[in-house]
């Protein structure tokens, strides 16, 4: 994107904070929202501010939904892969499902072993959210207030995610959370699977993709970072240049499932994540962020799961990008903080753009 349209762009971020209370009455009951702009269209639901489809044209103008997911809400209600939700307080691992702040140990409720994963049993993704304010061609704002303890973490913190159409083919993604008394780790993420041929297509090994990170932060045998950082060059990590999935996925014992540090960009606050294109569709995924990693996750659990429309998803059948702080940030000091005090708002932008050539 050019400067021109990155001011436009950030003019538009600060209207996206200023925007929840304006729009239609708020609700709390679950609901599906469809926001549609020509023929680019998404279904949502404010149980886990969930994103159930996302509609786009092929090269050839054909509509297909090229996001994994279910066909009831009730499905959504015992999901364990996350489908399209907004996952925390802290999204991904939480070591041992504690961690200490202010001289107190906190100790969550784990759901991953010993660990927390994306929240833990009863994370932002297992909630209704308050619909604040929706208009079918523009935007849907959800809130939510978490309250203190829920999951083990300290106070009560205001939370909001809206989706707002930008221009006629991106996507942007605005999280904000704002503690009120008691400081407290934050670190949201939007857990949609992606398939840019279709959800029924069948695997994403022969998609290319290129990330925009030169290090990773490598996990144990539990997915917990290790504390160190290294670079990707030359291993199976590395996707600095855009090659297929598949490609190098069979030197790793399950997939891709690992923190990216993003590179800098030359916008102090923003930095250009991935490039994900499908050439039988010729779709194209491009993804900017304000979070200083990225979760590169090639769905290596699934196993026959039942999803839309009867198709069976198998290993591989989406890939997950998403932007965040870093896996137990909150145990290691030298990866960027997810910490914020009461008087602090904590801010994370996702923007899509979506072509097709």
């Amino acid at each position: 994107m050019g400067r021109v349209t990155w001011l436009y762009f950030f003019v538009l971020l600060a209207f996206l904070l200023a925007i929840n209370v304006n729009g239609s009455e708020a609700k709390e009951e679950v609901g599906v929202y469809e926001l549609k702009r020509g023929n680019f269209a998404l279904n949502l639901t404010n149980y886990g501010a969930t994103v159930l489809s996302v509609i786009l044209p092929d090269k050839n103008g054909k509509l297909d939904d090229v996001v994994l997911g279910f066909n009831s809400l009730d499905d959504y209600k015992n999901d364990t892969v996350y489908f399209g939700a907004l996952v925390g307080r802290v999204a991904n691992r939480i070591g041992g499902a504690q961690f200490t702040l202010n001289g107190t140990n906190y100790k969550l409720v784990a759901n991953d072993g010993k660990n927390m994963l994306h929240g833990g049993p009863r994370g932002f993704s297992d909630v209704i959210w308050t619909v604040e304010s929706y208009r079918e061609k523009s935007h849907i704002t959800f809130t939510y207030d978490s309250f203190d303890g829920e999951e083990g973490f300290p106070g009560d913190l205001s939370v909001s995610v809206t989706y707002m159409f930008f221009q006629t083919n991106k996507l942007v993604v605005s999280m904000t959370a704002k503690p009120l008394n008691k400081a407290t780790p934050v670190n949201l993420a939007q857990h949609t699977y992606w398939n840019l041929r279709g959800h029924t297509s069948g695997d994403i090994l022969s998609h290319n993709l290129q990330l925009f990170g030169s290090q990773i932060t490598p996990v144990d045998d539990q997915l917990i970072p290790t504390g160190k950082i290294v670079p990707v060059k030359g291993t199976a990590y590395d996707f600095l240049e855009p090659h297929p999935i598949g490609s190098k996925i069979n030197e790793l014992s399950d997939g891709y499932d690992i923190n990216y540090v993003l590179d800098n960009s030359s916008f102090e606050h923003f930095r250009k994540a991935a490039v994900v294109h499908d050439s039988v569709s010729g779709r194209k995924l491009e993804l900017w962020t304000s979070a200083p990693g990225l979760q590169f996750y090639t769905s290596n659990m699934f196993d026959n799961l039942k999803g839309k429309d009867g198709f069976v998803y198998k290993r591989h059948a989406g890939l997950a990008l998403e932007t965040q702080g870093f896996p137990d940030s909150v145990n290691h000091p030298n990866f960027p903080s997810q910490i914020v005090n009461p008087g602090e708002t904590y801010k994370h932008f996702m923007v899509y753009r979506f072509t097709a050539e």
